[in-house]
């Protein structure tokens, strides 16, 4: 099994995006990351082995998640979301500066809609899409059945298509814009 100490170190900055964007603050992801690791190393006996590890540490990140957003639900309708603008702060090889003030807009349409999405698709968007889960390791992270995985990103896919901000962003790139 790997050493505990070691994924922490190595997964706090995926952990830390992942619950930027489940939350949408980066106070709540802070706390919900530490609150997650707490949890796992509290749990570390029930911690599986090989390649069941990664989602196992996905879902007690993610059920934090969850859990604080249950919570704070009444609090947060008139919080403004700061979870994007927190991404911008991790450390690491990231694009250029001129990279990123290109894409600021592109990442706010893209932000917006995926935080108007429901939070059951929201969740398994960015499990998929900005964690790298595969649907066998989401659907274990979500304690739901492949199949459920598949059809909730089919169902965020269309409603994000569908979203208008979207489709003109998409519109600017087959026209040679942004």
């Amino acid at each position: 099994m790997q050493d505990l100490r070691e994924w922490l170190e190595e997964a706090y900055e995926p952990s830390f995006r992942t619950a930027c964007l489940i939350l949408h603050n980066r106070a709540d992801a802070e706390e919900a990351v530490q609150e997650a690791f707490l949890r796992a190393w509290r749990f570390r006996s029930a911690m599986p082995e090989g390649e069941g590890l990664r989602p196992w540490l996905y879902r007690v990140l993610v059920n934090t998640c969850c859990s604080r957003l249950r919570k704070e639900r009444p609090l947060r309708a008139g919080r403004v979301a700061d979870g994007w603008e927190a991404l911008e702060a991790l450390p690491g090889a990231g694009p250029s500066p001129e990279a990123v003030a290109a894409g600021g807009d592109v990442a706010r349409l893209v932000g917006e809609a995926l935080a108007d999405l429901p939070e059951h698709l929201r969740v398994t968007v960015v499990l998929r899409y900005w964690s790298g889960l595969s649907e066998r390791e989401i659907a274990t992270a979500i304690r739901r059945r492949p199949g459920t995985v598949k059809s909730r990103l089919h169902e965020a896919r269309r409603l994000l298509a569908d979203d208008p901000r979207l489709g003109a962003l998409a519109q600017d790139f087959a026209e040679g814009g942004t």
